[in-house]
C-alpha cells in the first residue's frame, strides 16, 4: 500500500535498533567494528543495505534521511551532503569531464552561478547560459555534445518559473541529463521527478530543516546514478552530512508539509495585498496573475511558495529604509525558515555579480526578497506595511 506524502514524511525510512525506539536514533559514530577480519574483508568487497564502513560512506541515521527524502521526491535513491552547495557541485562534477558541455539557465543563486561560471570552466568544461524562460534559447544552446542541463525550478531571487517538461524533451533528444535545484519550490509544491528531472538537488538547510539550525543538502535520482556515479565522487571528496544534522533534517521532514502550506498561505495573502502599493514598482510571486509565468506556475506548482520579492522604484536607499524599519521580519540571507526573513540580493547573495549581470537578471538595487515564516499573518502584514511607510 502506497501511503500519502504526509504519512511518508513521518514514517518512511525508519530503521529501529534492537531497543525499539520510537524517535529515530542518532548514530554519532565515524566508524564501525567487525566481528572478524573475514567480515571486514567481505564488507569492503560488497556492503549490504544495513552494513556500514565509515561515516563518510554512510551511516544509519543518514540513510534514514536519504530514504525518507527519496520517498517524498519519488526518486529511487538519494545521497545526503554537508550543504546544499556540496549537493549542487557533486551532482555536476561527478558527471562532467574536460571537454563536456553544459547548458544552464542564467538566473541562479550566486554560489550556483559561481560553480558554473568560474569553477567548471577551469577544468575544461564549456558552459552556455540562457534565459531559462525562453524556449528558443534552450533550443539553440543544447547541442549534440551537451552532457548536462542545469536549472532552478523557481529562480532565486526573481522567482522565474521554467517549463521543465519542455527543457527535458530537448535534453532527452541529445542524451543530456537534467539537474534541477528545487529548493524554492520544495518537494511539497513541485514534483520535479514527475515533470522530467533526472537529478534533483536541495539545500536542506532551507525548508527541510526549516528552523535555522543545521546545514545540509541532498541529491536524488536513479539508483544507477546515485550509487555508480555520485557515491564514489562523494565518498572520496568528503562531502558527507553529519549524522546529527541528518537527524535534525529527519525531524524537520515530519512537519515540512504543514509548515510550507501555512507559510505559502501567508506569502500569497501578503503578496496579493501589496500588489498596488504606491511605494512598490512591482511584487513578484509565481501565483500572482501578473507574474510572467503565471499560467506555467499554475500548471507545474501546487502553490506559489513561501517567498516573494518586491521592488522599490527609488532603489537601494528606499530598500534599506524598508529593511531597517522591519521589526518582526529579520534581515538575513537565509530563507525557508519558520521566522520571516528578508534580504537585499544586490548587496548580499548576488553582490559578486557585475552590475551588468544583475541588470540582465532583473536584480535591481530596489529588489528585496522576503521569505515568509510561521508568524501570524496579521502581525507580518502590519510589520511590512509599517516598514513601507518608512521607506
Amino acid at each position: 500500500m502506497q501511503h500519502r506524502r504526509r504519512t511518508r514524511s513521518v514514517h518512511a525510512g525508519i530503521k529501529r535498533s534492537q531497543f525499539g525506539e520510537n524517535a529515530e536514533a542518532i548514530f554519532l559514530t565515524q566508524g564501525f567494528v567487525y566481528d572478524s577480519a573475514e567480515q571486514a574483508e567481505a564488507r569492503f568487497l560488497e556492503s549490504g543495505p544495513d552494513e556500514y564502513i565509515y561515516a563518510r560512506y554512510g551511516n544509519p541515521t543518514v540513510r534514514m534521511f536519504e530514504e525518507r527524502m527519496a520517498s517524498l521526491e519519488g526518486a529511487e535513491d538519494a545521497f545526503a551532503t554537508a550543504s546544499g552547495m556540496a549537493a549542487v557541485y557533486a551532482a555536476l562534477a561527478s558527471v562532467l569531464s574536460s571537454g563536456d558541455h553544459v547548458v544552464s539557465s542564467r538566473a541562479l543563486f550566486g554560489s550556483c552561478l559561481y560553480i558554473l561560471e568560474s569553477i567548471l570552466p577551469r577544468f575544461g568544461i564549456e558552459v552556455t547560459f540562457v534565459d531559462g524562460t525562453d524556449a528558443s534559447q534552450w533550443r539553440r544552446a543544447i547541442r549534440e555534445d551537451t552532457k548536462v542541463v542545469f536549472l532552478e525550478s523557481i529562480s532565486n531571487p526573481m522567482l522565474e518559473v521554467i517549463d521543465l517538461p519542455a527543457v527535458r524533451e530537448l535534453a532527452r533528444s541529445v542524451g543530456a541529463i537534467v539537474v534541477v535545484d528545487n529548493v524554492l519550490a520544495t518537494p511539497v509544491f513541485h514534483r520535479c521527478k514527475k515533470l522530467g528531472a533526472d537529478v534533483v538537488v536541495y539545500s536542506t538547510t532551507k525548508h527541510i530543516d526549516g528552523q535555522g539550525r543545521c546545514l545540509g543538502g541532498i541529491v536524488l535520482g536513479q539508483t544507477e546514478f546515485i550509487r555508480k556515479t555520485l557515491e564514489p565522487f562523494l565518498k572520496h571528496t568528503g562531502g558527507a552530512i553529519s549524522p546529527f544534522n541528518a537527524w535534525v533534517m529527519l525531524k524537520g521532514l515530519e512537519t515540512l508539509e504543514l509548515r510550507c502550506n501555512a507559510q505559502a498561505d501567508s506569502a500569497a495573502k501578503i503578496a496579493t495585498g501589496l500588489r498596488n502599493h504606491p511605494k512598490l514598482s512591482r511584487v513578484i510571486y509565481p501565483f500572482l496573475p501578473d507574474h510572467p509565468q503565471f499560467k506555467l506556475a499554475e500548471e507545474q506548482l501546487t502553490r506559489g511558495g513561501t517567498v516573494f520579492s518586491i521592488e522599490f522604484s527609488e532603489g537601494k536607499e528606499a530598500a534599506f529604509r524598508f529593511l531597517n524599519a522591519l521589526r518582526i521580519v529579520r534581515i538575513s540571507n537565509n530563507l525557508g525558515d519558520t521566522k520571516s526573513l528578508c534580504t537585499h540580493p544586490s548587496t548580499t547573495t548576488h553582490q559578486r555579480l557585475s552590475s551588468d549581470q544583475r541588470q540582465e537578471l532583473g536584480i535591481t538595487e530596489g529588489i528585496v526578497r522576503i521569505s515568509i515564516g510561521l508568524e501570524d499573518v496579521r502581525d507580518l502584514s502590519r510589520d511590512i506595511e509599517s516598514a513601507l511607510d518608512a521607506a
